[in-house]
């Protein structure tokens, strides 16, 4: 999948210099690519000549219907700047963490536009469970759902969501743990049989936070909801967008951790885990996690990964966070949701 370029300057008058980006396909996978850079082997070099060619690397994750993969960029441990210089060029705007709800000790403490996700304190969180068997019966890495839990988009609980985000090992898990696994909503919507495409086109999920107490797990055991304000509401999202940039249709939800399973998951069907929108939400959820839409990432330290929220979701894997220090940093980009989303204020900000 080489990287398509121009060859002329804006006003059509001279050739331009080729792209010293290629990006080749994605190994074991239906979707995504691997980014090379001629010539230049430092990361903070290969950032600069990013920004010297601001729609080359958008335009690849396009193409690459949602994911990049950039190995070697450990410039970024020494400098976390470079992390959001790079995030920069996929749309107008990276979050800034202090001026969200997350836990201080998870903001990076010079640049608050990295989410740090690490077992490691300050910013400590546990490793996701092992699947229960934790292998398939072929002895595979478990990835469709039911067996394997936890598909979610990020922060699709908020209106309007965010775009891309971008995800980098400063300390990788061990080889066979603590993967990060992709679906491809593209590609799955593409596929879906005909009856399931008709009940999926015009329906609309409501996404929560799973600290509001309304997950799958929460109702299921009975807890009760927690007391939110109006800026921690659920929100209503499409099940099926168009993506802003490619005009192509992608699944857009997630499972039981952020979903509303009491007024939800689906406006107008039956409430509940055991409802006709919890049914529907499970047979979806099926259909999009099949193994042909799906890329499982063995993470190696200065990892960058790149991917498209909008038409991707992801799933945690259990590490042994007894033995293994993981350390992990994210930026998250907003800017060009689509339509439907247009004027809208950010739900998520009190008023």
């Amino acid at each position: 999948m080489p990287l398509k370029t121009n060859t002329t300057d804006a006003g059509g008058n001279g050739v331009m210099p080729p792209s010293r980006f290629h990006v080749q396909p994605l190994p074991g996978a239906n979707f995504g690519g691997m980014v090379e850079v001629s010539g230049i082997a430092d990361a903070r070099a290969a950032i600069a000549a990013a920004e010297a060619e601001p729609e080359t690397l958008p335009a690849a994750l396009c193409e690459a219907r949602g994911f990049l993969l950039l190995r070697g960029m450990g410039a970024i441990s020494e400098d976390p700047e470079l992390l959001v210089r790079l995030s920069r060029l996929f749309g107008p705007e990276v979050e800034d963490y202090n001026q969200t709800l997350v836990k201080k000790s998870t903001v990076h403490p010079e640049v608050p536009e990295i989410f740090i996700v690490s077992n490691v304190p300050p910013a400590y969180k546990a490793p996701p469970a092992r699947p229960n068997p934790p292998l398939t019966e072929d002895g595979k890495l478990p990835t469709r759902f039911p067996h394997r839990r936890g598909w979610h988009t990020d922060q699709s609980y908020r209106r309007p969501p965010p775009d891309i985000s971008l995800f980098y090992a400063v300390q990788a898990s061990p080889k066979g743990q603590g993967q990060t696994i992709f679906a491809n909503g593209i590609l799955a919507y593409q596929e879906l049989p005909p009856e399931l495409q008709a009940r999926v086109d015009g329906l609309v999920g409501i996404h929560s936070s799973s600290a509001n107490g309304r997950t799958e797990y929460a109702v299921r055991a009975g807890d009760p909801p927690k007391d939110i304000q109006p800026h921690e509401a659920p929100q209503r999202q499409p099940v099926v967008r168009t993506h802003p940039v490619s005009g192509e249709n992608a699944l857009y939800l997630c499972e039981a951790g952020q979903m509303d399973w009491i007024d939800g998951p689906f406006v107008g069907l039956e409430t509940g885990p055991d409802g006709e929108g919890g049914k529907l939400l499970y047979e979806i959820m099926q259909h999009y996690t099949r193994p042909e839409f799906i890329y499982a990432h063995e993470w190696e330290d200065d990892d960058l990964v790149i991917w498209d929220n909008r038409s991707l979701i992801h799933s945690a894997t259990w590490y042994d966070g007894d033995a293994v220090q993981r350390v992990m940093w994210r930026t998250t980009v907003r800017g060009n949701p689509g339509n439907e989303y247009a004027g809208e204020r950010r739900s998520w900000i009190p008023v």
